[in-house]
């Protein structure tokens, strides 16, 4: 197999062409970045960005969510991270994957549902404190994900060191598996705070004014796009901060992985108060996300007419057939970057690549400001930038998912070709063990 590089041109008769379909994706991928830009620029007011009479406020509320949602998914991510890697206690392994359950109930449904269920019960739930713990329960699974497979991974010897000390699971979680995990644990609190930053309806339920709220209002409501775009360009300071703490966060923890080895997990058997108490930690937060909605839909299910259920019907199928058709659009995307990050070794197309894949971090409002800005003048469908903004938002999902199959792919392939090259009687011999040499006679 000959190496694909620049002095084999004629062994690659469509590179020129793959180099311009990466272009044309990620010029489409950072058009919304640039057009706020140049809107900016263009704008009467130059660079100088007027936040309007609540700007202060909806940047004040987005800054105090990011801190404390952080904070507090850090505490629980962290907590049953922990719990369900190193520790054994009945309905661990159930309870793990119970974790995961939060991510598959979106924010604003939680909060739908408890002001609902509140008003039914004389409850009023409004304001910041249910908007924290709404948004803490929606994201906390991002930190449980990269702890648990920090913990998982990471220190196996020295927890086993540990254990052989008698230290407990507190003394070694405190003094081997969380400073191990501390990088794990920022890059999970970095993407949450991205979705904190992103949020809008539930925010606009429980009336919490945030950047997301503000540039909807300044753009519909005042009919005020330059206050919306400085909004918008104030989410995005915000983002590229979260975007490059998480980025750093992440190598870091790689860099810890890498020295893993492959001993037997070491687990701590908790037994008494800790065992319940284990239990309750980890089941209480999938239990709310999904018990609460499932409730609420069990209360209200004879509120559904037959005329409601037709229409909900038109609207799902409606709903899937968007997603099937972004779906198919970023699973295109991202092939061809993919396959270009291999074929085409040139640094420039790498990380222009690299930032065509930063639109999942971009929030919802704010790309939907920046298409409704290139697309009022060219008179584009709303139909097409709808589906232009979910393929922006979703193509780094695809391109990693792809980038991960085709390196295992190529490492499979390599692996079978080693073997293919080697004599028979090497590979016949590959699996023996090599007889020790007579010893000599001095």
């Amino acid at each position: 197999m000959v190496p694909l590089t620049d002095s084999a041109p004629s062994r690659l008769p469509h590179r020129s062409l793959l180099g311009s379909a990466v272009l044309a994706l990620c010029l489409l991928a950072l058009a919304p970045v640039l057009g706020l830009g140049w809107f900016a620029l263009g704008s009467d007011q130059g660079l100088g960005l007027d936040l309007g009479f609540d700007g202060p406020e909806q940047v004040g509320n987005t800054l105090a969510l990011v801190l404390l949602v952080g904070l507090l998914t850090a505490l629980l991510g962290t907590a049953t991270g922990w719990l369900t890697a190193r520790c054994d206690f009945p309905g661990r392994r159930g309870l793990r994957i119970a974790q995961l359950l939060p991510l598959a109930t979106p924010s604003y449904l939680l909060a739908a549902t408890w002001i609902d269920l509140g008003s039914r019960f004389g409850i009023r739930v409004h304001g910041f404190a249910p908007t924290l713990l709404v948004m803490v329960l929606s994201t906390y699974s991002y930190v449980f994900l990269l702890s648990t497979e920090s913990f998982s991974v990471s220190g196996r010897r020295q927890l086993e060191a540990c254990r052989s000390l008698g230290v407990g699971p507190w003394g070694s979680f405190r003094r081997v598996a969380l400073p191990m995990a501390l990088p794990a644990i920022g890059a999970g609190v970095a993407l949450g705070g991205m979705e904190v930053v992103n949020e809008l309806g539930a925010v606009q339920l429980l009336g919490v004014p945030t950047l997301s709220t503000g540039i909807l209002m300044r753009w519909q409501q005042e009919g005020d796009p330059q206050g919306a775009v400085a909004l918008a360009l104030m989410a995005l300071v915000i983002v590229a901060l979260l975007v490059g703490a998480e980025r750093s966060l992440r190598q870091r923890s790689r860099c810890w992985n890498l020295g893993n080895d492959g001993d037997a997990d070491p687990h701590w058997s908790l037994r008494g108060l800790r065992r319940w108490l284990s239990q309750l930690t980890c089941l209480l937060p999938p239990l709310i996300s999904l018990g609460v909605p499932l409730s609420w839909a069990a209360l209200s299910w004879d509120q559904i007419r037959p005329e409601d259920s037709a229409e909900l019907l038109a609207l799902g199928s409606r709903s899937f057939g968007l997603a099937l058709l972004a779906a198919a659009l970023t699973v295109a995307g991202g092939l061809v970057l993919a396959i270009a990050k291999r074929w085409i070794p040139n640094v420039l197309l790498q990380r222009l690549t690299f930032l065509a894949g930063l639109g999942y971090a971009i929030p919802g409002t704010v790309l939907a400001l920046a298409l409704m800005l290139i697309g009022g003048p060219l008179a584009l469908a709303p139909l097409l930038l709808l589906v232009w903004g979910y393929a922006d938002r979703f193509l780094a999902v695809s391109k990693g998912g792809l980038d991960a199959a085709l390196e295992a792919g190529a490492t499979a392939a390599a692996g079978v070709g080693l073997r293919r090259s080697l004599p028979g009687r090497v590979q016949r011999g590959a699996g023996r063990r090599p007889r020790a040499d007579p010893p000599q006679r001095g």
